[in-house]
């Protein structure tokens, strides 16, 4: 007898439909599983088979065969459990085969028949609500809360094996999900904020700009300047994020699986630290089973690379392509991948290995070449991705036992916001909400210099020997300070200061 359970796959932070089909005939008893299974799902039969034992079903002594339509997509994972049992109990008349109408199953069943938590829950409910709406979605009742928000897909969160039959037969009543409002947004972890950090006025200004235009930023001083305070607190000064922000970052990491501890939506920007012995593929993603990296963790919030020429050569070049598309592409013989990574970087260094070129107050111990050699361990394209360059001074001890307050982040931020909702209604056409991913005809349509502007970058241009990029990043930046002074056109001062931030 052939019985049919709709289910999904994972590709990327795609879900595609899979069919699950049963076919219990005569034969020499036998489980045949075809469909192009990884080695997690062709284990899944002994799992079956116990937990169908176990929660008091039969199990066929005869010829079992099941496939995984489409054939040529790569199955990954447990998540198919639920669907094949589901599947082998209709199609020994243990469950009725109408009850599997309009009912998309995943889920891994332990020994016992209780239903585990699988990677990916959300994706596959946003697919289901985009291409089959009002449809059933039967989940493990652990992956509940990160879909609780999802509209358009009738949710069923199952607790076992044996109450996923009971459900379908109609001994038990269905209890959709019931659908809750988000969680408050959160801005940053708590206590973290800019009136904490005393003096470095100058790297605080530049933060600001960056946190306005979504800007790329790199800070160079010396061990002890507060390098890593400035960065932590950047997520303090950004805006909210939104319900589609918080989906999309939630989307990857669920499918990374660190959504699987109950966790509902991610309402605070992410803010990734990856330590300097990260390799490509953990900083950009990859595998033999592709996993999103650390890039595409931080989407929609904050890449922090600490001691940057420490990270491996191959690991910083990889970043190019996220910095440029802000996405990356994984590429298989079989398929390709895309994992969304826009985020800001930034990135901290010492200015010589010693650290203390830079500072007047003790002495380097570094030759120019060692100095030379340790700055070029960064790629010039990689540097000419930065947007703003900023030096990180040393603090003397007046301004760290200054009395006055320092500016607040919810001061700063107030700033911000009322830049990026200039941007917002300046990109409302374009699907950008930033000045940082201009494309050439937005700069073309939006950003405008004067003629002593003119003459004043090509000056900079021509005595800094920088780069058609780096020009682009001058008049992004430039454009960002001109909305901060609540300026239409940009000024020969606002290029000026852009201009600045790139001296080093």
């Amino acid at each position: 007898m052939l019985a049919t359970v709709a289910s999904r796959a994972l590709l990327g932070i795609n879900a595609p439909e899979v069919t699950v089909e049963i076919d219990v005939s005569a034969g020499l008893p036998s489980v045949i599983l075809v469909g192009l299974p990884d080695p997690a799902v062709k284990e899944s039969k002994d799992r079956i088979k116990a937990a169908l034992t176990n929660s008091r079903f039969q199990w066929p002594v005869r010829r079992l065969t099941i496939n995984l339509a489409p054939a040529y997509l790569k199955k990954v994972g447990p998540a198919f459990d639920l669907p094949i049992a589901l599947g082998v109990l209709a199609a020994t008349d243990q469950l009725p085969q109408e009850a599997l109408a309009q009912t998309t199953v995943i889920g891994e069943l332990s020994l016992d028949g209780a239903v585990r938590p699988v990677a990916g829950v959300l994706p596959i409910a946003l697919a289901c609500a985009q291409s089959a709406p009002g449809q059933r979605l039967l989940i493990p009742s652990e992956n509940a809360l990160e879909v609780a928000s999802i509209e358009g897909v009738e949710i069923h969160p199952v607790r076992s094996l044996t109450e996923a039959v009971e459900m379908l037969s109609g001994k038990m009543p269905w209890t959709p999900l019931q659908k809750t409002d988000p969680a408050p947004v959160r801005l940053s972890e708590e206590g973290l904020d800019f009136a904490d950090i005393k003096g470095q006025l100058l790297p605080k200004r530049a933060m600001e700009i960056a946190a306005a235009g979504g800007h790329n930023i790199l800070l160079i001083g010396p061990p002890g300047t507060g390098k890593t305070m400035l960065a932590k607190r950047l997520s303090s000064i950004l805006p909210l994020m939104t319900l589609e922000e918080s989906l999309a970052t939630t989307a990857i990491h669920s499918v990374a699986g660190f959504t699987l501890q109950k966790q509902g939506l991610i309402r605070q920007r992410p803010f990734r630290s990856p330590h300097p012995t990260v390799s490509d593929v953990g900083l950009i993603g990859g595998g033999s089973i592709p996993r999103p990296g650390e890039v595409s963790l931080a989407h929609n919030g904050v890449l922090f690379l600490d001691e940057l020429p420490e990270f491996h050569r191959n690991a910083l070049e990889a970043l190019r392509q996220p910095l440029e598309d802000g996405q990356v592409t994984i590429t298989r013989s079989t398929h390709t991948l895309t994992f969304p990574a826009h985020f800001m970087l930034v990135a901290a260094m010492n200015p010589c290995p010693c650290g203390y070129s830079t500072d007047p107050r003790r002495a380097c111990r570094c030759s120019a070449l060692q100095i030379q050699k340790y700055r070029n361990k960064i790629s010039g394209p990689l540097w000419d991705r930065m947007d703003l360059h900023v030096e990180v001074p040393a603090v003397d001890f007046a301004q760290m036992t200054t009395a006055g307050a320092c500016e607040s982040s919810e001061q700063v931020r107030a700033r911000v916001l009322d830049a990026r909702q200039k941007q917002t209604s300046r990109f409302q056409p374009d699907a950008i909400w930033c000045n940082a991913q201009m494309g050439h005809r937005q700069m073309k349509r939006h950003v405008q210099i004067s003629g002593e502007g003119r003459e004043l970058i090509k000056r900079a241009l021509t005595e800094l020997g920088l780069s058609a990029r780096a020009y682009d990043k001058i008049l992004k930046v430039a454009r960002t300070i001109a909305d901060l002074g609540n300026c239409d056109p940009i000024k020969t001062e606002h290029l000026a200061e852009a201009i600045q931030y790139r001296s080093l």
